[in-house]
């Protein structure tokens, strides 16, 4: 036995000899002992010059390359706007090349042809940067991207961040639209145009306090001379109806003007179907009158977007820019019909009688947004102040039809009920801001920066009953809101970096003046208040791949002025939405706990505390059998948790990106229909995302990747929502030299995003289960004309590096 023991060691050390492995590390440097992060590192074998491996160094300038065997190989490194370094490597041992000096090359980029081929996710200190351009995912819409945008979640017509809304901004921009017309926004806008998405989880205090995240849409823009332009579309087919989208960009760039117009139609029909079972309750709470009702929508919208930006260089320091966004929805192609039938039983469970209703709707949509920004840069390098005017016109209206007959068990007919709204809003925001940065030394900054807004709103509605087939008005049931709010904000901010430290500190200040007035009820609410905003963060650098780090953050959440309008909108005879004039902001406390393993792995536990919280609750009404939803106060949320995520290379074309996120959520709130007695739930939840990107072929052309999302039973308030997962596939192949691309993917292919959601406590006792258009087909085309490429005598270098040109979406 022991000579076997002694042989088989033998030839494990044997082996271990032979196939011993080495690696190369290294730190890319400028000539001012500067880091160059995301250049390109590739090992050639020395005789035949094949591909053995290849990198990109970190944001410290640091890179690695493992499993090489021994031999010779020529190391390669690159970067725009630097002479490529080559060195010639026998390896028969670990190798430290320590630090490598890249030269500036001062040649002109006459015409490099650029492949973005960088990273699809990078993480950096404050968020995380998901780059769309060129991917698979860029012949759909931006909705679409967001769906498979690591941390981000869609569903049930929410984007949620860490299970809170985030705030949208396109290039740093704030999008001044409830959360369903942003929807509306990013499902009618290309991926295409999209370069990089970044969801900011910890905002510094030069955005808005407004948000507990941000989600940043950073645009592409035109890095050469001349025009080019592309057309694009993309079909969905769901199991009921198709969805489409056209749309054209042009960019055009000279010396001082750089210009961006892009245009979108998205016909499309959607479906859904409820099944809702309701239990009514006696004062003894025992059930007295069920309602089992089947629930069918049918919405058609034709949504139409145009997007422009004109950015003019005055001079080498100086710069003036101008954009707009606008969604319009017009009511010819906007239309939603909706049909429900309820079985209504008595206490012993016999059916009692029937309803049904048809309620038919046309709407409206006008969102006009335009921004004047104006840049100066110092002769002190970094230093810059920027300005900005903004104005949001909004206008929308909608007409409804609601007609409802009730028959007996035996299906004889009892009554009928109808009545018509028309509701409009008109909304014109105001906003002016002021920034200023600069720079105090090497590895410290200064931020400061005001801003001032005013939101002026005027809600009308107007509804109608019919007496004997006679028209008349509801005046109880109609009212004219109207709502001003003002609010001026400050901010400081401080950063500076030590060789072991980095800290950055921010303090934005809020003063918020808010009037409500009803007209038909002759009150008003005025409401003001100051609110100081601190953030930190602290990270201390362990050695040249590890980090551990400590933010702090308070944010806000305003009530949206529809929150605060207090008349009441019937959907039907039995089910109405109304607002809180009296509502409270939201204030949020977020501490979270950070270690960064191997510049790889991220491990994060975060603490949040939220104080009146404000949302939507569906109560029912057991003595009129009336369902309300009604905007409200809670007491408080309570939640934390610990995240897991990674973006890392399984093998050569096969990246992964992975978030897992284990937490803990508490709700406290008020029953109203029990008296405000207080009421809590909670429950320990698990979030799920793995996506993988592949590239095929060896000219890359043929890309793909396949998401899987995870979210175990949660609760929101007090409704339980239930288990949801979905798996995507999608493929992308460009043709042409990248002239043209086309894209196919499926969504939720096994069909299991679909959910329930169950309110029971007290006396309040229902179950709801949504059936939506979930499983998609996907085709997507792109084609580009003009001149986007830059051609010169100089080789192409495959590098993405447009946000090194100068050239960055602002």
């Amino acid at each position: 036995m022991l000579v076997k023991l002694c042989v088989y060691l033998f030839f494990l050390f044997s082996f271990i000899g032979f196939t011993q492995e080495y690696k190369i590390t290294g730190k890319l440097i400028d000539v001012e002992n500067k880091p160059i992060a995301y250049a390109n590192v590739v090992l050639l074998e020395h005789d035949t010059s094949s591909l053995i491996e290849g990198t990109t160094t970190n944001d410290f300038g640091e890179f690695e390359i493992n499993n090489i065997k021994v031999g010779s190989y020529i190391l390669k490194i690159s970067f725009l706007g630097y002479v490529e370094f080559t060195n010639q490597l026998d390896i028969s041992n670990d190798i430290n090349l320590n630090h490598i000096i890249l030269k500036d090359d001062l040649q002109e980029l006459e015409g490099v042809t650029i492949f973005a081929k960088k990273p699809t996710v990078k993480r950096f200190v404050d968020r995380l940067v998901f780059n769309v351009e060129n991917s698979t995912l860029s012949n759909n819409n931006v909705l679409d991207v967001l769906k498979q945008t690591p941390g981000v979640l869609v569903y049930n017509e929410e984007i949620t961040i860490k299970h809170s809304t985030p705030t949208i901004y396109i290039n740093d921009r704030k999008v001044h639209l409830s959360s369903n017309e942003v929807q509306q926004l990013l499902e009618g806008t290309s991926a295409g145009n999209i370069k990089s998405i970044e969801v900011i989880t910890n905002p510094p205090a030069k955005y808005e306090a407004e948000g507990g995240s941000v989600l940043n849409i950073i645009t592409s823009k035109n890095i050469v001379a001349g025009y080019n332009g592309s057309v694009f579309g993309n079909l969905k087919q769901g199991s009921e109806y198709p969805k489409y989208s056209f749309g054209t960009s042009h960019f055009f760039k000279t010396k001082k003007l750089n210009t961006y117009l892009n245009y979108s139609i998205s016909p499309r029909k959607d479906y859904r179907q409820n099944d809702e079972f309701i239990n009514f309750r006696d004062s003894d709470n025992v059930v007295n009158t069920s309602w089992i009702t089947d629930y069918k929508r049918i919405r058609e919208s034709e949504n139409q977007n145009i997007n422009a930006n004109i950015d003019y260089q005055i001079n080498s320091n100086n710069s003036l820019g101008f954009s707009t966004n606008m969604l319009v929805s017009p009511r010819e192609g906007t239309k939603t019909g909706i049909n429900s039938f309820s079985e209504v039983y008595n206490a012993s469970g016999s059916l009692d009688s029937t309803f049904q209703t048809i309620n038919r709707a046309v709407d409206e949509t006008f969102n006009l947004a335009f921004t004047l920004d104006y840049a100066h840069k110092f002769k002190k390098e970094g230093e810059k102040l920027s300005v900005s005017i903004h104005n949001t016109f909004y206008d929308f209206s909608n007409f409804q039809d609601v007609d409802t007959d009730y028959l007996m068990a035996d299906q004889s007919f009892i009554r009928n009920n109808r009545f018509q709204t028309f509701t409009s809003q008109e909304i014109k925001l105001y906003t002016g801001q002021a920034d200023y940065e600069l720079p105090i030394n090497a590895s410290s900054q200064f931020e400061t920066g005001i801003k001032a807004s005013n939101i002026n709103s005027k809600s009308i509605l107007n509804q109608f009953v019919f007496e004997n087939d006679v028209k008349e008005e509801d005046a109880q049931n109609s009212d004219v809101f109207l709502y001003d709010e003002s609010i001026y904000a400050a901010y400081l901010s401080y950063s500076k970096d030590w060789s072991k430290w980095s800290i950055k500190l921010g303090l934005r200040s809020e003063l918020t003046d808010i009037t409500g007035n009803s007209i038909s009820t002759n009150t008003t609410n005025k409401n003001d208040y100051l609110k100081f905003f601190p953030s930190f963060y602290i990270l201390k650098k362990l050695n040249e791949k590890n980090d551990v780090y400590l933010s702090y953050n308070k944010r806000i959440y305003r009530p949206r002025y529809s929150q605060l309008n207090p008349f009441k909108f019937f959907v039907s005879d039995n089910a109405y939405f109304t607002g809180d004039p009296n509502l409270k902001p939201q204030i949020d406390d977020v501490v979270t706990l950070g270690y960064t393993l191997s510049g790889t792995y991220t491990f994060e536990a975060y603490y949040r505390y939220e104080n009146n919280p404000s949302i939507e609750i569906l109560f029912q009404d057991n003595d009129s059998n009336i369902l309300k939803n009604i905007n409200t106060n809670i007491d408080r949320n309570i939640s934390y948790g610990l995240d897991f995520m990674t973006y890392t290379q399984v093998v050569p074309r096969w990246n992964l990106y992975a978030l897992s996120s284990l937490f803990y959520y508490e709700n406290h709130f008020f029953a109203l229909e029990s008296n405000n007695v207080e009421f809590s739930t909670d429950t320990w939840s698990l979030y799920l995302q793995l996506i993988n990107y592949f590239t095929f072929l060896k000219d890359k052309s043929f890309t793909s990747n396949v998401s899987f999302n995870y979210i175990s039973p949660i609760f929101d308030g007090p409704r339980e929502i239930s288990t949801r997962y979905g798996l995507d596939i999608n493929f992308k192949k460009t043709f042409c030299k990248n002239r043209a691309s086309l894209s196919f993917g499926v969504s939720d292919i096994f069909n299991t995003q679909n959910f329930s959601q169950a309110t029971k406590y007290l006396n309040q006792d229902m179950y709801l289960n949504s059936n939506l258009e979930n499983r998609l087909i996907t085709f997507g085309f792109n084609y580009k004309f003009g001149n986007f490429r830059l051609a010169t005598n100089k080789k192409d270098i495959e590098l993405d590096e447009r946000n090194r040109l100068g050239n960055n979406a602002n």
